[in-house]
This record gives C-alpha cells, sequence and structure tokens, in this order.
C-alpha cells in the first residue's frame, strides 16, 4: 500500500481536521465532534435544513456538498461506513431552522437504518424529519425496481435542486418533492478499471486483470454488470448511455444536464474525451444539454474510472439547477 497517510486509524479524523483547518469561513465541527459539520455562515430562520451523510472515502461526497445552496449538515463514517445515528441527531439538532429538516442521502443499508434513528430521535425534539434517497445507479437493479439501487454521483443533482429550494425559502413538502423529482430525474451508469485501498485494510477491495474493467461497478466496488476486456473510451461511453436511454424516457427535443464523473484516479483529459462522445450522441438523438459537470464529483478513494450522469430538465428544475450555490468543493454563481 502507498498512501500519503500518517497511521491508517486516523485517517478519516486527520481528513477533517485538514478541511476545517483550510476552509473554516464554511464549515465548523458541532461540539468538537470531527464527524460532525455544519455550516458556518449565519443560520436562516425558518429554512428548511439539509442533513446527509455516509462513509468516508468518497471526497466531495458527502461533506463537500455542505454549504450555500445545497445542504446545511453532514455526519461522516470511517470509511466506506456508515456514520452512527446518535451523531445524525447531533447535526440535526444543529442545522434546524425550525422549518423541519430533509434526510437526503444514498439508499444504503446502514445509512438507511441509523437516519431512521436519527429521525426518530428529532421527532421526539418536536422537529419535523422527511427524508429522500439517490437511487440514480441504473447498473444496481432493474428497471421497474428504482427504489433498490444505489445513490452515486447523480445525487448530485438532488442536492443541487433541494438546496436551491430551501434557500427561496420554499417549505419542507416543497423540498422534499423537489429532492425526490430530481432523484426520479436522474440516472447514471460507472465503470471502473482498478480497485482502490481503504487505508486501515491496507489491500485492494478486489482484483482486476490490466485489459480488463468491470461495467456497472458501485462506489464501494459493488459488483457491476459484467467484466469485459478494456474498451475505447467512445465504446465504453456508448455502452453507458445506452443503458441509462434504455432505463429512462428520452426524445429528441429534451434537454438535459450532464455529469461526468472521475472515480478518483481518473485523469481529467480522459473525462473529456468522455464527455466529446457523450456530447455527440446526445446531438444525434436531437437531445439538448444545459450546463455541464466535469470532474469528481463522487469518487473511491483512488479507484480508476467513470461514471457518467444524465438528468432530464423541465423548467422548474431548470430553474433550480441555474441558482448559486458554493461549497469549498463546489461553486456555482451564475
Amino acid at each position: 500500500m502507498k498512501k500519503l497517510i500518517n497511521k491508517p486509524e486516523d485517517f478519516g479524523r486527520e481528513t477533517i481536521e485538514g478541511i476545517i483547518l483550510a476552509h473554516p469561513e464554511s464549515l465548523k465541527m458541532v461540539n468538537g465532534n470531527f464527524r460532525c459539520l455544519v455550516r458556518a455562515d449565519e443560520k436562516k430562520k425558518s429554512k428548511v435544513a439539509i442533513s446527509t451523510g455516509g462513509g468516508a472515502g468518497h471526497l466531495p461526497v458527502f461533506l463537500g456538498y455542505v454549504g450555500y445552496g445545497l445542504a446545511d449538515g453532514v455526519t461522516v463514517g470511517n470509511v466506506f461506513t456508515s456514520p452512527a445515528f446518535a451523531d445524525m441527531y447531533e447535526v440535526g439538532m444543529a442545522i434546524d431552522n425550525g422549518a423541519g429538516v430533509l434526510q437526503l442521502y444514498g439508499n444504503y443499508g446502514g445509512d438507511k437504518m441509523n437516519f431512521a434513528m436519527a429521525a426518530e430521535m428529532l421527532d421526539m425534539e418536536d422537529i419535523r424529519v422527511t427524508e429522500v434517497r439517490g437511487t440514480d445507479d441504473v447498473a444496481s437493479a432493474p428497471k421497474g425496481e428504482e427504489d433498490k439501487r444505489r445513490g452515486v454521483a447523480g445525487i448530485f443533482y438532488a442536492y443541487k435542486i433541494a438546496g436551491a429550494a430551501a434557500e427561496k425559502m420554499f417549505n419542507l413538502d416543497e423540498v422534499t418533492r423537489l429532492a425526490q423529482k430530481a432523484v426520479d430525474h436522474t440516472r447514471t451508469m460507472g465503470v471502473a478499471l482498478s480497485p482502490c485501498i481503504l487505508p486501515e485494510a491496507g489491500k485492494a477491495t478486489f482484483t482486476i486483470a490490466d485489459d480488463e474493467m468491470e461495467l456497472g461497478m458501485g462506489i464501494h466496488g459493488e459488483p457491476g454488470i459484467e467484466r469485459t476486456k478494456l474498451m475505447t473510451c467512445d465504446d465504453t461511453v456508448s455502452y453507458m448511455l445506452d443503458k441509462i436511454m434504455r432505463d429512462y424516457e428520452y426524445k429528441a427535443g429534451d434537454e438535459v444536464s450532464v455529469l461526468v464523473n472521475g472515480l478518483g484516479a481518473t485523469p481529467k483529459e480522459e473525462l473529456y474525451i468522455a464527455y466529446r462522445k457523450v456530447s455527440q450522441i446526445l446531438a444525434e438523438k436531437g437531445i439538448g444539454i444545459h450546463r455541464r459537470y466535469i470532474g469528481e464529483f463522487a469518487t473511491s478513494l483512488e479507484m480508476a474510472g467513470i461514471s457518467v450522469t444524465l438528468f432530464k430538465l423541465d423548467g422548474e428544475l431548470k430553474e433550480l439547477l441555474d441558482a448559486p450555490a458554493y461549497t469549498p468543493f463546489f461553486q456555482q454563481f451564475r
């Protein structure tokens, strides 16, 4: 294992300490707990609060989306491990502005259980809680079983839409509706070229030959649809978009936002080669692109690979997508 770390068991804490030291104007800990982070700016009374959380190892998911126009607080677990429900409760208490809390997170077993317990505890404090889970990974369950799918990079769009709605002072029911609408309009497909190494484990999460790739692999190394010989970037993107476009209704005249995401060890040059092919395919189908996001939005430590997300737009979603948002990890000003 080659990593620029100190003790493996200190990886999570030292990561958060470095982020807090680098961005004290944006993020702060709750009661000195490095697992509980909230916005450092002034709270806005009667604004719906958005809570998120999940395992470490995926920056900028999840804490990278805490800031103006996005989420208000995050709970950080160990690498690839759900945070504790007590920490989720502490974040919910810290961010509540009197208008309720939306819990917005990925569709994973430990997170579902712990966020449910945190919601029960918040309810005992007379804080109303709703939840929406990201389910954008088309490779993780068949069409018609979307509620069983994993949340991957496409959860970015749910943060963006819900966060914009909350900043506009929409009520909890409306923020929740829009977050769920964003999830329903989002589809993602990913491929992996190499494994990653969990610091405390000190070994690769899986093995794959130098001339192979895993189509549809999850961001924790969950098995994909199939393992195949390494394809060209154009063929890989064509495969991914074919899976996405068979899963949801897209037609000429539609407008989408595109997210091309690197999983941690993919050069930006390769992401732009991938976007080039996405753009060509959508143009051939008469589908317009409104906003494209290319970079790292949900990673898996040093895994090599990419994911592609399509977010189908209508007038309501387009307006919210265009709203400003900024965190230390993401900035959109117009």
